[in-house]
């Protein structure tokens, strides 16, 4: 079995990707209700700070920050993905392995994360967290997309509401110093 290693960061800020099985399916925004229903019902019991996030339909990213002296990202992401999956009609395809297991076939068994260093790190993160519907198609302009922290971020004065995302898009072509 293969050995994982995660970094844990006690109270760490985090930029997390989580799959979806099916990467043609779109139902994380078609179950956007359930999903958010899932976060929060993780957050009541295991509270974490939500400094941005993105839903597109068949994957997501986010950057959470946990409380001081608390490591356990694992359960948090654990408890989304079954509370979630729970919600949803039984209607995927399952792999005899996955039948075995007793798992649903909704999730990918794992989720990517990457520790948050510094704030030149955090914010292209950010940056990338906002323009990936862009990035993927599904709209031309950062402020179309409905499922995203980007909107709060505007009305923060974070980001002007017209950003088009060029850091971003330099950071993901490896053009960014």
């Amino acid at each position: 079995m293969p050995n994982y290693r995660r970094n844990r960061q006690p109270g760490g800020t985090y930029f997390f990707t989580a799959n979806l099985l099916d990467r043609k399916s779109q139902w994380l925004v078609t179950h956007i209700d359930e999903l958010r229903i899932a976060v929060r019902k993780t957050r009541q019991l295991y509270p974490f700070h939500i400094d941005a996030w993105v839903v597109l339909p068949e994957h997501l990213h986010c950057i959470w920050t946990l409380p001081e002296g608390d490591t356990d990202y694992s359960n948090r992401w654990r408890l989304i993905k079954k509370t979630f999956s729970k919600s949803i009609p039984k209607i995927e395809y399952r792999s005899e392995a996955r039948i075995k297991r007793h798992e649903r076939g909704i999730w990918q068994r794992r989720f990517w994360e990457h520790t948050i260093h510094n704030d030149a790190d955090y914010a292209a993160h950010m940056d990338y967290i906002h323009y990936n519907p862009v990035k993927h198609g599904w709209v031309k302009s950062v402020k179309d997309w409905p499922y995203s922290t980007f909107h709060q971020m505007v009305k923060k004065g974070i980001y002007p509401e017209d950003w088009a995302g060029c850091e971003a898009e330099a950071w993901e072509t490896g053009e960014r110093n």
